[in-house]
């Protein structure tokens, strides 16, 4: 049976500045098939001002590794819109293929990148503030205080991603002696080749004593299935100023539909919590907005933009690329047999569940992950993500991985399965690997505290334990979905520690590891004890990583003290 593949040059298109009353150019996406026999596309678009057809078989232009690609041409129907930012989504679909269906990501601004005035917050302590834009074009930037001094400043951030987006950031630092009080500035642009980007922008620095609130997350986007439940979103309200931070009135207003969205003040945090009812509403996208009222210097009220669209009879669906380790969720690496992965997408269960016991199931609440067809054990699972162990009989290459939620099968992706491929776990929002000293603390850097564990800097001759996964079978050999036995213990052999970065001349410090193998009552989790060499340098961000069978795992951070 012919099995085509899916493949999009890109996934995310914008910032597109387009003018007021005015419709976008068109954009080209191109679609080429890296499997056998040949695609079959149709599209769908979340919102009306978007939409997406396939042109006629060509030449690839961008795909330089295909030879023959699809041209997806989207359309942007933007006249009709205000001024603003607006996000839609392109499906591309393919009943036949792996790797679809996929999403292309759309973002108008209608009347160009560059704010018309701009709002900083800083409290008088040498503190900044800063906003972020994205244009099309390389800007001529200037900047110009009136009092204060030299507080303001513009920078380039580099090349942006598709389209050649040019982003900027404009910031204003309290200086010394600065007193209190509202500062004025200006920002002059020119050199866009989008005429409304051209322009001179009022900035305004307000340094105070007062709360400066600012929201997480500042936008709310979410997708339910038709009659769902109701469901809640909480949102948190922060203050980055001084003094006592109040919320008052919420107030919600709906765009469009109506009695999907209530809001209230949230209990037991500062912050807001947002209902919201699929119930019967028809398919489509609706949106809104909510008000909350703050005591902040940036009120009396900030404002939560809230899309909710309603799919009818969703099947469970995988993201492109959506199946990945579960220790560092790098993309594009491959999976060794064993590893406890995650899957990352859209309507992969109807609710949150963890496996009972220690022995895997393969079922949890109605949801199954196919490897190949063979169904793997299951840790947990959620409406969008699922984490499970790639089972040890799983063959190399490239596998195939769905979800089945309650008989109804997803979509398919490619996953590379390998051997081996281990992978050190990672703190999350940290460079720093989960790894134990002896004695129970952390070998983080001073200042970063996790939880109630105490950090100390490891030394020479402390014995570190490193968990890890995905070094594949041991002996003697585990089941999938078995936890690991305390006798005989599921061990490696020959495996080396590296104390140091792995560069091309190579000048780590290589020990041989004490105990490697899985962690005795643990599914898939492996440890690594090793003992602190000599001649480890003072560092918080020391590097280790872990060779076996001449491979070598991702690189963490430690902190060492000699």
């Amino acid at each position: 049976m012919a099995q085509p593949r899916l493949r999009l040059t890109e996934t995310a298109l914008g910032p597109i500045s387009v003018a007021v009353g005015a419709n976008g150019a068109a954009q080209t996406v191109e679609a080429s098939n890296i499997g056998s026999g040949s695609l079959a596309l149709s599209f769908s678009s979340n919102t009306t001002w978007l939409a997406a057809s396939a042109g006629a078989q060509r030449p690839c232009q961008v795909a330089l590794q295909q030879s023959v690609c699809i041209p997806v041409v989207i359309s942007l129907s933007t006249a009709a819109l205000a001024r603003g930012s607006y996000t839609g989504a392109i499906t591309v679909r393919d009943p036949n293929a792996i790797d679809a269906p996929q999403t292309i990501t759309v973002t108008v601004q209608v009347g160009g990148g560059v704010p018309d005035t701009i709002f900083l917050y800083t409290q008088p302590n040498g503190g900044s503030d800063s906003v972020r834009f994205s244009t099309n074009s390389v800007l001529t930037t200037n900047v110009t205080t009136a009092t204060g001094g030299s507080w303001l400043t513009v920078a380039y951030e580099g090349q942006g991603s598709f389209r050649f987006v040019q982003p900027y950031r404009i910031s204003g630092t309290h200086q010394p002696g600065m007193p209190e009080g509202t500062y004025n500035g200006t920002l002059q642009v020119g050199g866009s080749a989008f005429a409304g980007d051209n322009k001179s922008v009022p900035v305004r620095l307000v340094v105070t004593s007062q709360p400066i609130a600012f929201l997480g997350p500042e936008q709310v986007r979410v997708k339910y299935r038709q009659g769902g439940e109701p469901q809640v979103v909480n949102i948190g309200v922060g203050n980055r100023g001084r003094g006592t931070l109040t919320v008052g009135a919420v107030t919600p207003t709906l765009a469009n539909g109506s009695g999907w969205m209530t809001a209230a003040p949230a209990s037991g945090f500062t912050g807001l919590s947002i209902t919201l009812t699929p119930g019967s509403l028809a398919p489509g996208t609706y949106r809104g907005s909510v008000a909350v009222a703050v005591n902040a210097i940036n009120g009396p009220t900030l404002t939560v933009p809230v899309e909710m669209e309603i799919v009818a009879n969703p099947v469970p669906t995988i993201s492109t690329g959506g199946v990945l380790n579960n220790a560092n969720f790098a993309a594009n690496d491959p999976l060794g047999v064993g590893t406890i992965a995650a899957v990352f997408g859209e309507f992969l269960a109807d609710q949150l569940a963890a496996a009972p016991g220690a022995r895997l199931p393969t079922t949890l609440s109605g949801v199954r992950v196919l490897v190949n067809g063979r169904a793997a054990p299951l840790y947990f699972v959620s409406p969008g993500q699922i984490n499970f162990q790639v089972p040890f009989e799983t063959l190399g290459g490239d596998a195939i991985v769905q979800v089945e939620r309650g008989g109804a099968v997803g979509n398919r992706v490619a996953v590379n399965i390998v051997p081996q491929a281990g992978r050190i776990l990672v703190w999350p929002g940290l460079r720093h690997g989960i790894i134990v000293n002896a004695d129970g603390s952390l070998p983080l850097p001073p200042g970063v505290q996790l939880g109630a564990f105490p950090t100390k800097a490891a030394r020479p001759g402390d014995v570190l334990v490193i968990y890890a996964i995905g070094f594949g079978q041991t002996a003697p050999a585990v089941a999938s979905g078995a936890a690991s036995p305390s006798g005989p213990l599921a061990q490696l052999s020959n495996v080396i520690v590296r104390f140091g970065a792995t560069t091309l001349f190579d000048t780590t410090i290589p020990v041989a590891a004490q105990f490697a193998g899985l962690s005795p009552g643990f599914v898939g989790l492996y440890q690594i004890n090793v003992q602190v060499p000599r001649g480890v340098p003072a560092s918080s961000e020391y590097d280790l990583s872990i060779q076996y069978n001449n491979q070598l795992s991702n690189q963490v951070k430690i902190a060492v003290q000699p």
